[in-house]
């Protein structure tokens, strides 16, 4: 223990060794017992601060003051009955049907467009129609819906080039 960190001690925490942080108390109290001087200097002055701060004492607040807190705090909100809450539950699952019935209702959409679309099945030279005297890889049907995009084939033919 140091001069300066004794007076540190006795400066951050008082004359009252029992304030003292445990760590350094022992060490401390051994420095005082053999700086008997010096410490007697720095532990009166502490004193005296320490009983300025004890007679320095806090009034309690007013009755009117804690009555005037109390009337100004927030009601509690009562809880919910049961009518109110199974009100919401039904709306809840209401609105849960209608989401379902709309979400089953463009799955079934979708569904019929695409048999719809793709339900015109084409004969292509590929497979099935084979006529005598036509070559079958030059036999192709264009579906209309494609004629417009590369899927349908060219619009052009390019073969001059």
């Amino acid at each position: 223990m140091t001069p300066e960190r004794f007076h540190t001690l006795v400066e951050a925490y008082g004359a009252d060794p029992r304030r003292w942080p445990q760590h350094e108390r022992a060490d401390a109290l051994a420095w005082a017992r053999a700086h008997r001087a010096l410490a007697d200097t720095v532990l009166e002055a502490a004193l005296e601060l320490d009983a300025w701060l004890a007679r320095d004492m806090v009034a309690p607040p007013a009755r009117a003051l804690v009555e005037q807190i109390i009337d100004s705090a927030p009601v509690a909100v009562p809880a919910q009955t049961n009518a109110q809450s199974t009100r919401r539950r039904r709306f809840w699952w209401s609105g849960a049907a209608f989401a379902g019935v709309g979400l089953a209702g463009a799955l079934a959409g979708a569904l019929a467009m695409s048999i719809m679309l793709t339900g015109n099945t084409l004969t292509t030279g590929y497979g099935a129609r084979q006529d005598a005297g036509q070559d079958a890889l030059h036999d192709v049907t264009h579906e209309s819906s494609y004629s417009g995009t590369s899927f349908g084939g060219s619009n052009a033919d390019w073969g001059d080039e």
